[in-house]
């Protein structure tokens, strides 16, 4: 069973720059059409899909967060991390890393970060 953790600070600055990794256990981060996603959830509303990195190394950003993100990763210790720059209190959330294996297996979600954007 594939185990997905978040960690990282649950406070950030406004202008300051989130970032969140995603510990992977139970599986490989590079595991064929694995595809390693961010989604998030603001407070009273719904998820938002930020971008994913592929189990190729490929990444994929939402349009309107294209400019702020980056989505990398670190084979080695099977993390994948997400970074938002130039946050603003818009960007406070409830922050997930989740997995979606292809050809039918499923979707596997961490339990979630909150992160407040907050001077």
């Amino acid at each position: 069973q594939v185990q997905l953790q978040e960690s990282g600070p649950g406070l950030v600055k406004p202008s300051q720059t989130l970032s969140l990794t995603c510990t992977v256990s139970g599986g490989s981060i590079t595991t064929n059409y694995y595809y390693w996603d961010w989604i998030r959830q603001p407070p009273g509303k719904g998820l938002e899909w930020m971008g994913a990195i592929t189990y190729s190394g490929s990444t994929y950003y939402s349009p309107s967060l294209k400019s702020r993100t980056s989505i990398s990763r670190d084979t080695s210790k099977n993390q994948f991390t997400l970074q938002l720059s130039s946050v603003t209190p818009e960007d406070t959330a409830v922050y997930y890393c989740v997995l979606v294996a292809g050809n039918g297996g499923g979707w596997y979600w961490g339990q979630g970060t909150q992160v407040t954007v907050s001077s």
